[in-house]
């Protein structure tokens, strides 16, 4: 009997101590990452190639909206939301027109001044 208990306690013992051990939750970060650098460098007037590399490709390009871009970055650590960050870009033809965001970022600079190619 005695040896019964004993045997039913070193049973009993880990499969009661795993109820309360939590699971782990990983770091998840899924989308564009967006930072107040990356968008500085925008310029109003720039054209979707010029976009398309400071800040790569959107990742919500809608077929029905062509001329808005979304950007949208979010990060989990241990299950919590810790960041969510979108930027809707818009524009009229080829040309950046206005940038809308969920955070605080730089208002778009004068357009980059267009110089004539000189010859020496």
């Amino acid at each position: 009997m005695y040896m019964r208990n004993i045997l039913a306690l070193i049973v009993c013992a880990p499969l009661l101590a795993a109820c309360f051990i939590t699971p782990h939750k990983i770091d998840v970060q899924q989308g564009n990452y967006l930072d107040q650098n990356m968008v500085a460098k925008l310029k109003l007037d720039m054209t979707r190639s010029q976009v398309r590399f400071i800040m790569g490709s959107p990742l919500l390009a809608d077929p029905f909206h062509p001329e808005r871009w979304d950007y949208v970055y979010i990060e989990y650590k241990g299950g919590t939301l810790k960041q969510e960050r979108r930027l809707t870009l818009i524009f009229e033809g080829d040309l950046l027109k206005r940038a809308l965001s969920n955070f605080p970022v730089p208002q778009f600079g004068p357009a980059p001044a267009k110089t004539a190619a000189t010859t020496h």
